[in-house]
C-alpha cells in the first residue's frame, strides 16, 4: 500500500538548527482571515502510537516574493490554541 506523500517543511529552531516536519494540514479561519499550519516531526510517526506523536501549530502568512515560502509565527493566544485543538480533533476523527 503506497503511503501518500505529505508536504514537508523545514523549520529552524532558536539555535538556527533546521528540523524537518511533515505537514498534517493547513486551515484558514474565515472570521479572522488568519491561516494556520499543523506539523509533526519527520520520523517520529513510524512505529509509534498515533496518540504519542507531537504536533506543532503555527500561524502562517504566504510570502509574496518566493513561491511556496511561508512565514511562521507562534500561536500565542488561548483563543487561537482552542481553535487549533478543535481543528486537530476534527482532523483526527476524519483520519480514523
Amino acid at each position: 500500500m503506497a503511503q501518500e506523500e505529505k508536504e514537508r517543511i523545514v523549520i529552524p529552531d532558536e539555535n538556527g538548527d533546521e528540523h524537518l516536519f511533515d505537514e498534517l494540514f493547513k486551515f484558514t479561519v474565515d472570521e479572522t482571515g488568519k491561516s494556520y499550519i499543523l506539523v509533526t516531526p519527520v520520523g517520529e510517526q513510524e512505529g509509534e502510537d498515533e496518540e504519542d506523536v507531537e504536533v506543532f501549530a503555527f500561524r502562517y502568512e504566504d510570502r509574496d516574493d518566493e513561491e511556496n515560502d511561508i512565514a511562521l509565527f507562534p500561536v500565542e493566544t488561548d483563543e487561537e490554541w482552542e481553535m487549533v485543538e478543535e481543528m486537530l480533533n476534527t482532523f483526527s476523527e476524519e483520519e480514523e
